[in-house]
């Protein structure tokens, strides 16, 4: 007899649906074909306890399980559930007619509960695009699945109930997600807040201008100024994540089983990995491809503290995602496009003793020294980054100040504003949300200064060493500002302040 049960493989951040065919025939042997892993192959183990265990029996006949399409690699332990029930029905030992109408899925233990899987939100995703009435799967997933409309999530916990459910001794009434509701009473999870910083307004305002516009922002000081401490505050005064931004980034964390509570993420990621961190590891990658850390941060911000310290390898793979938007990961087979739209926020010390240029302590590293180290960051990778801050320590005086800081809220509001004139003038642009995202030609356009302006921009960048790089991106922050100010036109004082943040960019920074 022929049986056909249906789940769902994921590559990249989409669903593909997979079609489980088994067949128990004359002859001895269990056998699973149609490219499994070694994971799959292992099932018959899990399945045969979990059966015999709930009372059922394993067909002592030959057992053939075919996986389709048979150019998809199969991998992983969710599999087991849908194989599980395609045996029972097979064998007859399962009577029901309604197997077709959905996707299963879920991993079994020996006693045949069933343990949560990856990937459940594209999977689900893509459920209700092919018709399926609805997905039985774990209930630790259910929510997560939920957040799909117009596909009946059914929440299972063993195999015993997945078999109740099918043939009608269990109702189960499908779980829903009021994901709007749910959505716009979000608790803003950050308990940092700019509140609690004493001095740094110019810092302050530097991260301000990076929120309102998306831009990049290296900060460059000696250690114990607050690089950290303000990079950590800057998700705090980022625009409320969008529906459709939320459910890009869940997808991401989903595939990469990082979804802790399930459901719909409503704060925008934070993503800070050390140093130490492979190439892999940050862009994404593996046997089978998995998000990195630049994809996990999607629509957030991706914090890389001690920037030199990172291998250079691991620093020049970020170069094309941070220009196109996403990392394509290509195999022999396979090419996969993960997203990758963050903001980078990087933090460094100005030299390997970390007191150059500081007002009270003196450098001690030798001469040629603080340009080397300067150098582990490419000219490349800098090009990239819009805005260079200078952190300074902050006195005695600044940190006793009684005088109560502008809160997270206040700067958010000011942020918010800014991205909304923004929204309106990237509205028939479908890729463009952002001043820092506009492309060379639209710069030109979007970004026109005075001959006052031109003139200046000339004068700063002949006087201060300025390199040619910094054109775009001074134009592109200035235009950010002008948006903060509320003004249509790019004026003097915007421009002047938008060159400030290309320190790094000035001939002879280091000496």
């Amino acid at each position: 007899m022929l049986t056909k049960t249906f789940g769902s493989a994921v590559q990249g951040v989409n669903a593909y649906t997979i079609i489980i065919e088994v067949v128990v025939s004359a002859g001895t042997g269990f056998n699973v074909v149609g490219l499994p892993d070694n994971a799959i192959k292992e099932s018959q183990q899990r399945i045969e306890a979990a059966l015999k265990f709930r009372g059922y029996r394993m067909p002592r006949t030959k057992t053939v399980v075919n996986m389709a399409p048979a150019d998809i690699r199969k991998e992983g332990a969710a599999y087991d559930l849908p194989i599980a029930l395609g045996i029972l029905h097979a064998s007859q030992q399962l009577n029901t007619e309604r197997l077709p109408e959905y996707i299963i899925m879920g991993e079994m233990a020996l006693d045949g509960e069933l343990r949560p899987i990856r990937g459940v939100l594209p999977i689900a995703i893509q459920a209700r695009k092919e018709g399926f009435k609805g997905i039985i799967l774990p209930k630790a997933n259910a929510e997560e699945a939920a957040i799909v409309n117009n596909l009946d999530v059914i929440a299972v916990e063993s195999v015993q109930e997945a078999i109740d459910f099918f043939e009608g001794r269990l109702e189960i009434t499908p779980t829903t997600v009021d994901t709007r509701e749910l959505f716009q009473h979000a608790v803003n999870k950050y308990t940092a807040d700019f509140a609690d910083v004493q001095g740094q307004e110019n810092i302050k305002r530097a991260l301000e201008i990076a929120a309102a516009g998306g831009h990049n922002v290296i900060m460059i000081g000696p250690p114990g100024a607050g690089k950290t401490m303000l990079a950590k505050r800057l998700p705090s005064i980022l625009p409320p994540l969008s529906m459709q931004e939320a459910l890009e980034t869940t997808k991401i964390h989903s595939v990469a089983g990082k979804l802790a509570g399930g459901g719909l993420l409503s704060s925008r990621p934070f993503r800070a990995p050390h140093h130490t961190i492979s190439d892999v590891a940050l862009v994404g990658g593996g046997g089978n491809p998995q998000p990195g850390e630049i994809s996990l941060a999607h629509n957030g911000v991706l914090f890389l503290d001690e920037l030199p310290e990172f291998k250079r390898t691991v620093l020049e793979v970020m170069r094309q995602p941070l220009e196109e938007r996403r990392v394509t990961i290509a195999r022999a087979k396979v090419s996969i496009e993960f997203p990758a739209s963050f903001m980078l926020i990087a933090s460094m010390n100005p030299c390997p003793c970390g007191y150059y240029n500081h007002p009270e302590k003196e450098c001690v590293c030798g001469p040629g020294v603080v340009q080397k180290y300067l150098n582990k960051v490419s000219g490349p990778l800098l090009d990239r980054i819009d805005l260079h801050v200078e952190v300074t320590p902050v006195t005695f005086d600044q940190m006793t100040e009684t005088r109560k800081s502008e809160t997270s809220t206040d700067i958010q509001a000011r942020v918010d504003k800014a991205r909304q004139v923004q929204a309106a003038r990237f509205v028939d642009y479908a890729d463009i949300h952002s001043n820092a995202m506009m492309p060379p030609q639209m710069v030109k356009d979007i970004c026109a200064i005075s001959d006052e302006g031109r003139t200046l921009l000339k004068t700063a960048m002949e006087r201060l060493g300025l390199s040619a790089r910094a054109y775009d991106r001074i134009l592109k922050v200035a235009r950010t500002i002008a948006d903060l100010a509320g003004t249509e036109a790019i004026e003097i004082n915007h421009l002047a302040e938008a060159i400030q943040y290309r320190s790094l960019d000035r001939e002879g920074w280091a000496g």
